[in-house]
């Protein structure tokens, strides 16, 4: 997971093909498990970019995260970024590993390499 700190870690979350965006707050028992689930996501997919907000330290860096997605700020909060647009986000206890999962599916899958252009193995 990379901590969002700065105008440049969230441009480059803005500007990854794929990127998930988790604000969490230090003060809050929901955050404290929503992190565990985010954390499992990080693990599971590697390939992934996992960007985290502490909102109570950094809350420009928070009201700029909304600004910059047009999602209205809550915490925790999850928002899956597809070149820098917001295509599905949760909150509180709807923050969890399965439900992200199942959004990069649906809004991620149209993403992977044509399979039909690629030779099998050992024909190219």
């Amino acid at each position: 997971m990379h901590p969002l700190r700065d105008a440049t870690a969230l441009e480059a979350a803005l500007t990854a093909r794929v990127a998930v965006l988790y604000k969490h707050s230090t003060r809050c028992g929901v955050s404290r498990g929503s992190l565990i689930e985010m954390r499992q996501f990080a693990e599971r997919h590697p390939e992934v970019p996992v960007y985290i907000v502490d909102v109570v330290a950094d809350r420009d860096i928070t009201r700029r995260s909304a600004e910059a997605t047009g999602v209205r700020h809550e915490s925790p909060q999850v928002i899956l970024l597809v070149a820098g647009h917001a295509v599905w986000d949760a909150s509180h206890f709807s923050v969890s590993c399965s439900r992200l999962e199942r959004a990069l599916l649906e809004h991620v899958a149209h993403l992977a390499p044509d399979r039909e252009s690629v030779p099998p193995p050992g024909t190219a």
